[in-house]
């Protein structure tokens, strides 16, 4: 296969030492803010066959869509020698004196691993008085891509503010980087590639570390009728993250059971696309229980009795098919349903203590602008 140079390591590398070489600017005044944002996603299918060692031995393929929801970035400079990052969702400031490099085991983990990063291979070294802000429409470990998807809004905001070259693939693979290799956070690669491209996408995680992502043109009446057919429900609880290191060690180990579940997920991702473009959504919810089933098999974490208490509820009132988004143990659920059955869906799971909601896609990936203080 011959893959595209944008898609190669050594551009990426060309990219960095051009922008390195550029010694880039801030690209707006002092009186002048950029905002970013990113979309959460929601998982379709083939989740799991993203995480390293098994794509890079088998070859991992996703189903994901961008939904409406977001994690959001504001920067602006400052005029003192101080640099102040902010979550203002989980209520955490942190300040530093202005320093090339911040040490990541203590503050706000994310924000400093991305100033690190940008100071280091962008910003030829040059260090600036900044504050940065954010804020996610979704709770830490909510299954919906959430951390992944602030890590792109964050370097999208740093890219506008300096004019950085950079690509969609490529603010997607350094959020990757940042995340999994400089913040040591463990996970799988499809979250980054989802907020950086937007949109319903199949996405290919090949061996030497090569991915391509290819937007669905589903027609627009098949993808309303999915869309009306899809709710999501929080559980109350975060993921577990014990599940991603029972898949990493079932896949070094080879454990049969483990790895032909994730080949099961792999090829219910391709049949799912398949489906989806022909407009069978009755065979999508069909895959999605299987899927539903496979997963389960890849580590025992991945349900539990607050998951099942709320499958119970969904199925018994017009759920169809259903599963986590996510790796699993908690975080957000997601159901499939006959669209004139989701009122009673929703109201059924919220009179019993769950959040749930239908949902939008959306087109757009990760997205920038400029506005006044």
């Amino acid at each position: 296969m011959n893959i595209p140079a944008f898609l190669r390591t050594d551009a990426f590398g060309a990219k960095v030492a051009a922008a390195i070489d550029s010694r880039a600017k801030p690209r707006h005044g002092h009186g002048l803010s950029v905002r970013a944002r990113a979309p959460l996603r929601l998982g379709l299918a083939g989740g799991g066959t993203d995480l390293s060692p098994y794509c890079d031995i088998h070859g991992g393929a996703i189903l994901n869509a961008a939904i409406s929801r977001y994690a959001y970035a504001h920067l602006s400079f400052r005029n003192d020698q101080k640099l102040c990052f902010s979550a203002h969702d989980v209520k955490h400031e942190d300040i530093a004196p202005l320093a090339a490099q911040l040490p990541l085991d203590s503050g706000l983990i994310l924000h400093r691993a991305v100033y690190n990063r940008m100071v280091r291979d962008y910003l030829g070294g040059n260090i600036h008085a900044i504050t940065v802000a954010s804020s996610v429409d979704a709770p830490p470990g909510s299954g919906l891509g959430s951390s992944s998807a602030l890590v792109v809004a964050l370097v999208e905001a740093y890219r506008s503010a300096f004019s950085l070259p950079l690509g969609s693939y490529d603010v997607a693979r350094l959020a990757f980087e940042i995340e999994r290799i400089d913040a040591k956070l463990a996970g799988g690669r499809q979250d980054q590639y989802a907020a950086a491209f937007g949109g319903l996408n199949f996405m290919e995680f090949l061996p030497g570390d090569r991915v391509i992502v290819n937007p669905l043109r589903i027609s627009r009446s098949y993808l309303c009728e999915f869309e009306a057919s899809i709710i999501v429900c929080f559980t109350g609880q975060s993921r577990a993250s014990a599940i991603i290191q029972d898949q990493v060690k079932a896949a070094s180990e080879n454990d049969r059971n483990a790895v032909e579940a994730l080949h099961q997920l792999k090829t219910d991702a391709i049949e799912m696309k398949q489906a989806l473009l022909g407009g069978n959504i009755h065979e999508v919810a069909q895959l999605l229980n299987r899927s539903w089933q496979a997963k389960q098999r890849t580590s025992k974490f991945v349900s539990n009795a607050k998951v099942e208490e709320a499958f119970e509820l969904g199925l018994k009132n017009g759920a169809v098919a259903g599963k986590v988004s996510g790796a699993g143990g908690g975080g957000f659920l997601m159901f499939m349903t006959q669209p004139e059955q989701r009122y009673r869906l929703v109201s059924a799971l919220n009179e019993a203590g769950s959040l749930a909601m239908p949902i939008q896609f959306t087109e757009n990936g990760a997205e920038s602008w400029v506005t006044s203080r």
